[in-house]
This record gives C-alpha cells, sequence and structure tokens, in this order.
C-alpha cells in the first residue's frame, strides 16, 4: 500500500535552524534565477520582435539553443562544485565568479551593435537581422552561462544549510521572497527602457535597455562580493572528506531517482506554462488591451509585473504556514489548482475596456507559481537524503544542476513554441517597427523644431547664435552625408529596368529614393555653405545678417530629418498596402490602417520646413497621435494568441498535477529518512572518537 502524505510529525524536533543572517544573505541570490533569468527569457524576445523587428520564429530559435547548451554546461557544473575542494569551501569561490559574470554579461546582451556603420557591413536588411540574431545567441550563452555558475552551487548550498524538512522550505521561500522583492522593479524596466532620458529622442525601448542594463550590474556586482564573505558552508568539513566521484556516476545514479524523474517531469511542464503566461501574456496587454500603445501597454505590464512581485512576496507567509500542515505534495496540488483557476480567469479578465482586472489572475498565478517553485527546489533536498540512505553519499549540485536544467528547458521549449505560434498567427512585427521608425523620425524631428522654438526666445549675443548655428548645422551635416549614402545604396539595389517594366510599388519606392537623394544632395551642398558663411561671421555681424543666418539655418537642419519621416512613412504605407494584398480576410483592417497612414502620409508631404516653427511643432504633434495606432493588429491575430495563452498553460498543469500524483516521497517518508540519517551520524561519531581520527564518508 502506498504511503500517504500527512501532516507533521509531532515527535520531530526542529534542528537545523538557519539564523537570520544567513537567510538573508542566502535569500537575496534569489535576484538572479528568478528575475534576471526571467528578464533574459521574456524581454529578449519582447523588444526583440516588436522592438528590432527580428522573427518571432528565429527568437524562440535561438532562446532553445542555450537551453541545449546548459544540457552540457549544468551537469558539468553541478558535479564540479560537488568535488570542489577550496579553502573557501566546495560552493561559495562560484558564487563570487558566477556573480561577476552575470552583472557584466547582462550589460553585453543588450548592447546589439547598430547604426549605419553595420549597415554599412549588412546591407541587406535580411544579412543586417541574421547579424543581430547571431549577437543576441552568443550574448545569451555567455549571461545563462554565468547563471549557472551562480544558481547551481547556490541551490545546492541551500540543500546543506540545515537538515531540516521544514526548515529547507522557508530557506528556499526567503530566496522567493527576496528574488520576487527585486522582480518588483523588473517589469517597470520595460518602462524605464521607453523613458526618453535612457532611449533619446529618437531611439525605441532596445536603445534605453542598454543604459538600464548599466544599473542592473551596478546592483548584482557588489551583491557577489557579499555573498562570497557572509555564506558560511556548515556540510563542507564533512563533504571534504567525501570521496570524488566520476561524472557519469553521479549523472547514473540521479537520473535513476523515480521521486527525482517524478518531480523534474512536474517541473518541465510546469516551466512550460509559465512561459507561455510570461512571454505572449507580454503582447496581449499591449496589442489587445490597448491596442498597440506600447507606452500604455508597457505602463499596465509594468503594475502587473508589480502586483505579481508584491504577490509573490506576501505568498510566501501562507506557504509557510500551510505546508507544515498539509505537507509538501498537497501544497503542491493546490498551487497547480490555483494555476488553473488563474488561466480560465482569464477569458473575463482579459477585457479591453476594464484592462485592469489582468491584476485577478496575476494574483492567482503568482501564489500558485510561488508556492509550486519554492517546493519544488525544497524537495530536492528531500531527495538527496533519499539518495544519502541508499548510497552512502551526497550530490546536491548534481542534482539541483539537472532539477534546474529541467526548468529552463521547459522554459525555452516554450520559448520555441511562442514563437513559432506567433509566426502561425500572423503577429507582424514588420509594422510595429516600421511605425517605431516612423514615430522615431518624427520625434527627432519635432526635438529640433522644439530646441529652435526655445532658444528663439531667450535671445543671447551674436556670438552665441554663432556657436549654435555652428553645432547644429554640423551636425545636421554630419546626418545628411550618412542618410545620403544610406539612400544611395537602397537605390542601387532596386531593379534596374525601364520605368515601364517596373511594378507600380517598385515604380514609387524608385521616384521617391530619387526625390529623397535630390533633397539631401541639395541639404548637402547648401549646409556646406552655410559653415563657410558661419566660419568667417563673429560678434561684429550686422543684425539684419545674423537674422538672415538664422533664418537659413532653421530649415536646413530640419530638412533631412523631415525627408527621414516621409521615406519611413512611404516604407509603411507601401507594407501595409502589400499585407492587405495577401490578407483577405483582415482586408476591411489594413483598409483602415492604409487610410490613417495616407493621412499622415500627405500631412508629411505638405510640411515645409520653411514655415514657421508654431506651425510646424503643432502639425508634428497631430502627426504624432495619428502614428500611435497605427501598429494594431488584426482580429485573428488578437483572438489566436488568447486561446493559445489561455489554453495550453492548462493543458501543461493537468499533465504536471498527473506527475506529482506519482511522487511517493511523503513527510512521514522524510521524518523515517531523517532519524536514520541521524542514527548513522551518531554511530560514525562513536566510531571517530573511538579511533581518534576522522572517517572517510
Amino acid at each position: 500500500m502506498k504511503e500517504q502524505e500527512a501532516g507533521p510529525n509531532p515527535l520531530a524536533k526542529r534542528e537545523g535552524h538557519v539564523p537570520f543572517s544567513q537567510l538573508a544573505a542566502f535569500g537575496s541570490g534569489g535576484i538572479i534565477p528568478i528575475a534576471l533569468f526571467n528578464i533574459a527569457g521574456i524581454l529578449v524576445g519582447l523588444m526583440g520582435n516588436i522592438s528590432l523587428g527580428l522573427s518571432a520564429f528565429w527568437l524562440g530559435v535561438i532562446l532553445i539553443i542555450p537551453r541545449l547548451w546548459d544540457a552540457l554546461s549544468d551537469p558539468v557544473i553541478g558535479h564540479l562544485s560537488d568535488n570542489t575542494r577550496t579553502r573557501w569551501g566546495r560552493r561559495r569561490p562560484y558564487l563570487l565568479l558566477g556573480g561577476i559574470l552575470v552583472g557584466v554579461c547582462f550589460v553585453v546582451m543588450w548592447w546589439i551593435p547598430k547604426g549605419e556603420l553595420v549597415h554599412a557591413w549588412f546591407p541587406l536588411e535580411s544579412g543586417f537581422q541574421a547579424f543581430q540574431l547571431c549577437y543576441i545567441l552568443f550574448a545569451l550563452l555567455l549571461f545563462f552561462t554565468a547563471c549557472n555558475i551562480f544558481e547551481i552551487p547556490h541551490g545546492a548550498l541551500g540543500m546543506e544549510m540545515t537538515t531540516d524538512y521544514h526548515e529547507r522550505t522557508r530557506l528556499f521561500s526567503a530566496k522567493s521572497f527576496v528574488g520576487n522583492l527585486f522582480a518588483m522593479s523588473t517589469p517597470w524596466l520595460f518602462v524605464l527602457a521607453n523613458m526618453e532620458i535612457f532611449k533619446g529622442a529618437g531611439g525605441n525601448e532596445a536603445d534605453g535597455m542598454r543604459y538600464v542594463s548599466l544599473l542592473i550590474a551596478a546592483i548584482v556586482i557588489p551583491l557577489a562580493f557579499w555573498w562570497f564573505f557572509s555564506l558560511r558552508e556548515p556540510g563542507f568539513e564533512r563533504a571534504a572528506r567525501q570521496e570524488r566521484t566520476p561524472f557519469w556516476a553521479d549523472m547514473k545514479r540521479t537520473t535513476s531517482n523515480k521521486n527525482f524523474i517524478m518531480l523534474t517531469l512536474t517541473v518541465f511542464t510546469l516551466a512550460m506554462g509559465f512561459n507561455f503566461v510570461n512571454l505572449l501574456g507580454s503582447y496581449i496587454p499591449i496589442f489587445y488591451v490597448f491596442g498597440g500603445d506600447k507606452v500604455a501597454g508597457a505602463r499596465l505590464l509594468g503594475i502587473n509585473g508589480t502586483v505579481w512581485a508584491v504577490t509573490g512576496l506576501l505568498a510566501v507567509f501562507p506557504l509557510n504556514w500551510i505546508s507544515p500542515r498539509v505537507g509538501k505534495r498537497n501544497t503542491l496540488i493546490i498551487a497547480i489548482s490555483l494555476m488553473c483557476l488563474a488561466q480560465i480567469s482569464k477569458i473575463v479578465c482579459y477585457n479591453p475596456a476594464h484592462p485592469y482586472l489582468i491584476v485577478i489572475p496575476t494574483l492567482l498565478l503568482s501564489t500558485g507559481m510561488l508556492f509550486f517553485f519554492t517546493l519544488g527546489a525544497s524537495s530536492v533536498g528531500d531527495i538527496c537524503d533519499e539518495d544519502e540512505v541508499e548510497t552512502r553519499h551526497r550530490s546536491e549540485g548534481s542534482y539541483y544542476s539537472i532539477f534546474w536544467w529541467f526548468i529552463k528547458l521547459g522554459t525555452a521549449f516554450a520559448s520555441f513554441v511562442a514563437g513559432v505560434l506567433i509566426v502561425f498567427t500572423a503577429f507582424d512585427e514588420t509594422q510595429v517597427t516600421k511605425v517605431d521608425g516612423l514615430q522615431g523620425n518624427v520625434r527627432e524631428l519635432r526635438s529640433e523644431v522644439k530646441y529652435w522654438q526655445t532658444n528663439q526666445g531667450l535671445g543671447g549675443g551674436n556670438g552665441q547664435w554663432i556657436a549654435k548655428i555652428r553645432t547644429e548645422s554640423s551636425k545636421a551635416l554630419a546626418e545628411s552625408k550618412e542618410y545620403l549614402r544610406v539612400v544611395k545604396k537602397k537605390y542601387d539595389q532596386m531593379p534596374q529596368k525601364m520605368p515601364q517594366q517596373l511594378s507600380a510599388d517598385s515604380a514609387q519606392r524608385n521616384t521617391s529614393l530619387l526625390n529623397a537623394l535630390s533633397t539631401t544632395k541639395s541639404t548637402v551642398g547648401e549646409l556646406e555653405q552655410l559653415q563657410l558663411v558661419v566660419d568667417s561671421s563673429g560678434p561684429q555681424t550686422r543684425g539684419l545678417e545674423m537674422d538672415a543666418m538664422v533664418k537659413r539655418a532653421i530649415p536646413l537642419t530640419l530638412q533631412t530629418k523631415l525627408e527621414k519621416a516621409r521615406m519611413s512613412s512611404f516604407d509603411l504605407l507601401s507594407h501595409l498596402a502589400a499585407k492587405s494584398l495577401r490578407s483577405a480576410d483582415s482586408k476591411v483592417h489594413y483598409e483602415e490602417l492604409i487610410s490613417s497612414i495616407a493621412g499622415v502620409d500627405s500631412r508629411l508631404r505638405d510640411l515645409s520646413t520653411t514655415s514657421s516653427l508654431e506651425l510646424l511643432d503643432r502639425e508634428l504633434g497631430t502627426v504624432e497621435n495619428e502614428i500611435m495606432p497605427l501598429t494594431k493588429q488584426t482580429p485573428h491575430t488578437l483572438l489566436m494568441m488568447r486561446v493559445v495563452e489561455i489554453g495550453l498553460p492548462i493543458l501543461l498543469c493537468i499533465f504536471s498535477l498527473f506527475f506529482v500524483l506519482r511522487y511517493s516521497l511523503t513527510e512521514q517518508r522524510c521524518h523515517a529518512i531523517r532519524e536514520l540519517l541521524k542514527q548513522r551520524n551518531m554511530e560514525r561519531s562513536k566510531e571517530e572518537a573511538t579511533t581518534n581520527q576522522p572517517l572517510p564518508v
């Protein structure tokens, strides 16, 4: 007869209590696997798709490749950690090295090379995107390897810090608590990256994350030194006497443990569900709830993420109350039930009329996830106790590495599937990035208009005005020359045919490029002439001459920015027109978007840089407001996203429930194992006292 899960054993003594200082130091290590690990898995995919215009399918592919690398690196790191013997212990050196590398690699991950120079290396858009994907893949491999170097020894150390069944839950609850405390700020990273102070006037959130990542590194690296100097390894003296074991012997013993297999299968399925919720759940608030408004969507994601993190903080307390009373396995079943209920509630709570209903499934899901993953890590320690009874050997690093690898494999596999499904739902990332490009061009132009508006009202002497004109005209000349090279390269790539042989779209593109070439060449020439005039001028310049110079400089510094906006508008209009021909089911949707962008395009064509600054600012403000809704996706895409995001995690929760019911390491069994180990250690201590020398383990 199978042993049933029971409440706490009243005869079990409370031993192995962890002091608060150690609890805090260990718990703060949750920042890396809980917060930063999820940032890399979610924001890289999200920003790569909607900010850089990279294929969701290929992003999914490169997100799963580091997990395949983990299949090799995780067990090796766990094995090395188990068999390391240094004066600082076998875990702590990895915490220092891993923590520093995580901070450095997190920065490297976001500094994706860009600019016209990089475009010159890869003139074709497909080549440039392939280069970006390769860079992201390389950076992710470095970052996740650094995370592994830290997390696997850190988790193994947590299992060694106490022998108490429920104290382990308390220890890993502290890790979840502090990790979620830090995670309260991580959803707002998307909001911070969208702030102009980080992304610049013409940048997007991918540009903003470059500088936000430096703030993260400034937090993580000092923490690495704290973990190294403050944490202790109470079991190291005994582990140092343990015989080193071959790698494959550790792997064979680990993968043959039935309870460990059931636990890791449960984790694998739920990790996939977790990733579905986070990856696709980032698209739904932006493109369904707010119709493509990334700023409003980012704000809701930030609020929702904060609710998630706060719930994760508070859920630690009921977890530590419920688990000792009903047992770990029954608490795992409660956790899975909460996750199912959260997914079902999304049917009602994804509501554009009431966007903040989204916090309801977040409350349920965060509680269930916190319960599950905290108890999962704690249960690995119980499995290590069971293994020691049978083999007289402890391999926390090997067990925890395989456990953690299954979490990451499930997450990465779901990222790949989600990327495939995003492609299947016909999400148009090209539309989103072209709208971003147009919006960035308009904002840069408007920023320059506001600069001249502000300075015109300040007055100032001739010397100050000459310095301003020299600075702005120099920047405009460099920008115009660079843009001229880009346009010429695009024009040279056009099919070399007679005008009557070109398609209507190609003919229009040809004409637009020729106009941009002509206008930009003229602008370059006039700016060069202006600089000669400025260089020959000085404080003695007469007022009328100064006014004429300013009047000449302002339109010239604006002209190339206006040409960029016009070309971006044409590109977007051309893309939407092509999509409407290929998407008969969404013809009405694309006709509405084409009508809107045609209005924007007409306004930009009618603008003249010689108009008054007040008129230009007003017209550009109107254009900005008209651009915002142009990222709206088709109704079919939005429906399919919700079906996938809600339905697949429910299915995976059902599978995980089946596996957890086959997990037989109940509380009564754990208490019996603990007593056996205690008795064995007492007998060893007596033998050592008799022989007056330590015995090998």
